[in-house]
Parts: structure tokens; sequence; C-alpha cells
């Protein structure tokens, strides 16, 4: 009973996560690269609503502040490995060392900050489950529904070359360093937009709350992708399929801790799911390549013991 009563949380909680994972995915998946930023940049997005609400900013104001803060963070590892020539995952190691202390300035040096629903009403809270449910889920539709027609114009096809071959795309006339920030900008905004929403959820922000966050982003890509990669080829529903695989891991997590699995090893936990999904696909070409060899393998083999035998 108690597990059937804690579904809608780790649905709801899967679905904030899935935003955040489809910021990993156009990193990850499109523009093949390696960002670290975003376990800065998740936090980041949470302190600055947090903040800007509990000063009496407009709840709606905060959460496009945290985006556009999450595009600066962006901004920052983008120059830093396209103009700096660092390689992408230390450049995202060091824009996230950096917003940690950037993170405590925003929150007044003060490592946690509550965000009471009693005093500003907010719509994604704890306390009403099933409604941040369902707003929680028409953001996830319309934020996928947006990058589909991003995807579909000039720059958003150049971004997905740029990823997909660079040396073709610098031979077709396309600034493939441009293309890298504006993609990196646009997966941290989406990063911090998902943590100023989980701000709101849980009732406050921490410094530490994006510890981890691209272990779990990675957890819902790789999910999403191996349950529903061959059933979601439209763009629009692999983004979906990522969200799905949010929620599922949170299922999962919820499952394990049912089982009574310690939260102190949820970390551990998280990290063998990822490499368990990781490694399925490398699995599962391994298996056929020994079950299914080529057939003209097969007869230069015929061929070659025919010759011994001759």
């Amino acid at each position: 009973m108690a597990f059937l009563n804690s579904m809608p949380s780790a649905v709801t909680q899967g679905i904030i996560w899935g935003i955040m994972a489809i910021g990993v995915y156009l990193t990850f998946k499109i523009l093949d690269v390696a960002d670290l930023t975003v376990d800065g940049s998740f936090a980041t997005g949470g302190a600055v609503l947090v903040v800007m609400v509990t000063s009496g900013q407009n709840l709606y104001l905060a959460m496009f502040c945290a985006f556009l803060a999450g595009c600066l963070a962006g901004l920052a590892t983008g120059i830093f490995h396209t103009k700096f020539g660092i390689p992408a995952i230390l450049a995202g190691i060091l824009t996230q060392l950096s917003l940690y202390s950037i993170n405590l300035r925003i929150q007044s040096d003060m490592a946690n900050i509550p965000l009471s629903y009693m005093k500003y009403k907010y719509p994604i809270t704890l306390r009403n489950i099933t409604p941040s449910m369902i707003i929680c889920a028409v953001i996830a539709v319309c934020l996928i529904a947006i990058l589909y027609w991003f995807f579909g114009t000039e720059l958003g096809h150049s971004l997905r070359v740029t990823g997909s071959n660079q040396s073709m795309a610098r031979a077709n006339g396309i600034n493939t360093d441009t293309n890298k920030i504006i993609g990196i900008v646009l997966s941290n905004g989406i990063v911090a937009l998902s943590g100023g929403i989980l701000s709101q959820y849980q009732g406050f922000c921490d410094v530490n709350m994006g510890r981890g966050a691209i272990v779990i982003g990675l957890a819902a890509v790789i999910i999403g992708d191996v349950i529903f990669g061959k059933i979601f080829q439209n763009f629009a529903l692999k983004l979906l399929a990522t969200v799905f695989g949010g929620v599922i891991y949170y299922i999962v997590i919820t499952v394990v801790l049912n089982l009574g699995m310690k939260a102190n090893d949820l970390k551990l936990f998280s990290a063998l799911v990822v490499a368990v999904f990781l490694a399925i696909p490398y699995w599962r070409a391994k298996i056929r390549q020994r079950f299914h060899k080529p057939q003209n393998a097969n007869v230069s083999q015929e061929k070659k013991e025919a010759a011994e035998n001759a």
C-alpha cells in the first residue's frame, strides 16, 4: 500500500528529472559532447528561482531567469571549450566548480533556502502531487514541441550536422564552434529550468542539489533509448522517451527503497544502473555478432576449407 501511495511522487520527480535529461540529451546525443556543467547549472536554476520568489518576484519571471542563468553557465562552458581549446569534459568541470561558489553567492552564503508553499502558493508542490504531476507533464510536452520545431529549422539542422560529422559541417560552411556554444547554452538552460521546478516541488533549494545530476540524466537518456529506441524513431518521440526514462528510473528507485535499500546507497545504485544500460547495446551487438555471422563469411570459410582439402 505504501508503495502504491509513493508512485505519484515518483512519477512527478521522474518527469522533472526527465526534463533535465532532455538537456543532457542535447549534448550527449546530438552534439556528442560530454558536458558535466549540469551538476552546477541544475543547482543554479534552483537557487535563482527560490531567491527571486522569496524576494517577491513573479514566479514565471523567476523560472525564465533560472533558464537564463543556466544559459549563461552553458555559455561559459562553450567559450572554455571552443575559444580556449579546453576539452569539453574539462571545460564542464571548470564551470561546475565555479558554479558552486556562484550558487552560494546567489543564496547569500546560505547552503539551503526554504520556499514556503503557505506563503508563496506556487503551483508545483509536494502538497498537491497530482496537479503537480499534470503541470510537469504539460511543461515537458510543451518543451518537446518547442525543441521539435527548433531542430526542424535551418539552425537546428546545422546543430545536428555538427554533432554527426564536424568535418562535413565545416565543409558546408557551418561554424561548428558557434553551434557547439548554442547547443551547450540551450542544454544548460533546460537543466536550470528543471532545477527551478524541482526547488518548487521539494520546497527549498540547496547548493548541493545538483550533485550527481549528470548520472541521473544519463540514466534517463540511456534507459529511454534502450527501451524505446526501436519504437520511437521520430525526434520528438526520442525526447519523450528520455522523459519516460526519467520516470522509469524513479519508479525503480522507489521500488528498491521499499525493498529496504539504504538511501545512502542510491548514488552507487544509480551508477550501476547507468553502467548496465550503457553496456546493454554493446552486449546485444556482441551476441548478434556471435550467433548471426554474415553469410559471406561462412561462404569464404567453406571455400578455404575446400581449398585446404584439395
